[in-house]
């Protein structure tokens, strides 16, 4: 079983705006992976568009996490939205997210690793910056709320995003990289991180 894996991240306009990118990168590198493609864009609508999801079930879960958000915080998701369906709140965020993401340049990249998912993910912390836990990416670089977010009718301002599985990494990949800009070298220390240097 081959567990290196590919994953996309965005450094999304707030970072950049921030100057936060290379202490972003440096937190994936010094975690022992691989930067394999990088450029920083100005993204169009379309591109975005096409970047996040367009069936019902992301739509949904979207919109589970922003009502959850609003239990958690005592608010009325219905005040902010107009509605309750999780779906259409969804689409109001993805709106949102569109306008975000190409507010801005971005750098987009591809990571390279053992578990790389995983591995991003667990750096990059919870989407929701309140819930993220101390030592992660939005846990220690930011303090924006889902709920905050949204109550000014914007997207949270997360600093990041990550792939979340496998299919998703491929597909994001796509929208932002040809094959041929994914390079293919190999790190001096990549043999102490994987634990080659072990083999008999």
């Amino acid at each position: 079983m081959n567990t290196i894996e590919r994953t996309f991240v965005m450094i999304k306009p707030d970072a950049v705006q921030r100057g936060l990118i290379g202490e972003i990168i440096q937190r994936f590198e010094r975690a022992g992976l691989k930067i394999i493609a990088m450029k920083m864009v100005l993204a169009t609508k379309q591109q975005v568009e096409d970047f996040y999801p367009k069936d019902k079930e992301w739509f949904e879960t979207v919109g589970t996490k922003t009502t959850k958000a609003y239990q958690e915080a005592g608010l009325d998701v219905k005040k902010t939205f107009g509605t309750t369906d999780l779906e259409k709140i969804g689409r109001i965020i993805k709106g949102w997210l569109i306008d975000f993401i190409t507010s801005g340049p971005v750098v987009a990249m591809v990571i390279e690793g053992n578990h790389a998912i995983t591995k991003v993910r667990n750096i990059v912390g919870y989407t929701d910056p309140l819930s993220a836990s101390p030592g992660t990416i939005r846990g220690d670089l930011t303090s924006d709320s889902i709920a905050l977010g949204n109550i000014m009718a914007r997207a949270a301002v997360n600093l990041i995003h990550a792939s979340s599985n496998p299919k998703d990494a491929e597909h994001e990949i796509k929208v932002w990289f040809k094959e041929s800009e994914l390079l293919k070298y190999k790190r001096c220390d990549e043999d102490i991180v994987l634990g080659n240097f072990l083999k008999k």
